[in-house]
């Protein structure tokens, strides 16, 4: 069974969170929120999540690990020096790394993005000097898996589900997604 991470720092974006969490447990992955402090996170519409687990600076055993946006939810785990070794250990191991919004700032600072491909929230790629801006929804290079914000947050995950192995077309057809597109 895959096993994913979704990390969650005080300020994170509830929809950019939860909607991909319900997504990967609906494809029947085992999917954990990871505190990135405290198991009681605090989004930044103030909608307070618990947590499966707090982050213990190891995150080898999972093959997808995905970063929120939201504000200051973004510059939280951008600044987390725990997480950037973390997730540079996973990038060297050959995980997938997923960021959406405003969270590629953080794969940035991991060096991650270095010759890739990406798309972040409009405005956003001002403040990321490496990677190749593109303003697709889902933008894949390799292992590194990103996506613009809140309002793509189904797309992201229905695309890192096929990433997997999963069937994202038939979780979009079973919830409903884009019926009429």
């Amino acid at each position: 069974m895959k096993r994913i991470a979704v990390l969650l720092a005080d300020g994170f974006e509830e929809i950019e969170a939860l909607a991909p969490v319900d997504v990967f447990r609906r494809a029947g992955f085992d999917c954990q929120m990871i505190g990135l402090e405290a198991l009681e996170v605090r989004g930044s519409h103030d909608i307070r999540v618990l947590a499966d687990r707090v982050f213990s600076g190891d995150l080898s055993g999972y093959d997808l690990i995905v970063l929120p946006g939201g504000m200051p939810g973004s510059t939280n785990l951008r600044d987390h020096e725990g997480l950037i070794a973390a997730l540079q250990k996973a990038n060297q191991d050959e995980h997938l790394v997923a960021a959406i919004c405003a969270a590629p700032i953080v794969l940035e600072r991991a060096g991650l993005l270095d010759g890739k491909r990406y798309t972040a929230y409009p405005g956003k790629e001002q403040e990321i000097q490496a990677g190749i801006h593109s303003t697709e929804t889902v933008v894949v290079d390799g292992r590194i898996v990103t996506s613009r914000g809140a309002g793509t947050s189904l797309d992201f995950a229905y695309r890192l589900v096929d990433l997997l192995g999963g069937d994202g077309s038939a979780l979009a057809k079973a919830m409903v997604h884009r019926e009429n597109q």
